[in-house]
């Protein structure tokens, strides 16, 4: 049941997440950085990104993507089409290896240590959607502040 719930919120924030990076009125916008903000929306789109496929994608259901954290950071001006389309391949794989994880493997260790040994797989994946409601939140601030 956990597991489902957990599919759900990850599923419907990453939804939101694609809502958020098409209703840019400016492409360029995205990439925006001001005063007193440390990221653009496309970069934290790519973090959310990368950070879901390497966590869930990569640790849990073995899909073979490799992250490379500091682009998630450095990369700019990434084609909005782009982005949605890696915001939809994370949605598709979520999906995918969601449906394969059992209320057994949520009791057990999370396969590496992150934070603290003994997390587990079931805590960090709760962390992974509070993680990612969090910077759904910064995106639709740098949105509604920044594209004009």
């Amino acid at each position: 049941m956990l597991q489902e719930i957990l599919k759900r919120l990850l599923i419907r924030d990453l939804e939101k997440l694609k809502t958020e990076i098409e209703a840019y009125r400016s492409e360029s916008n995205i990439w925006i950085v001001a005063d007193g903000i440390s990221n653009s929306a496309g970069n934290l789109c790519l973090h959310l990104v990368g950070n879901l496929n390497h966590f869930i994608g990569t640790v849990l259901g073995n899909t073979g993507y490799v992250r490379q954290r500091d682009l998630e950071f450095s990369l700019k001006d990434v084609p909005r089409t782009e982005l949605v389309q890696k915001i939809e391949g994370t949605i598709a794989m979520i999906g995918e290896v969601m449906d394969k994880i059992t209320d057994e493997q949520l009791a057990t260790e999370f396969p590496i240590v992150v934070f603290a040994k003994g997390d587990t797989t079931g805590y960090f994946l709760a962390h992974l959607a509070t993680h990612l409601g969090y910077h759904l939140g910064q995106v639709n601030y740098h949105r509604r502040l920044l594209d004009k």
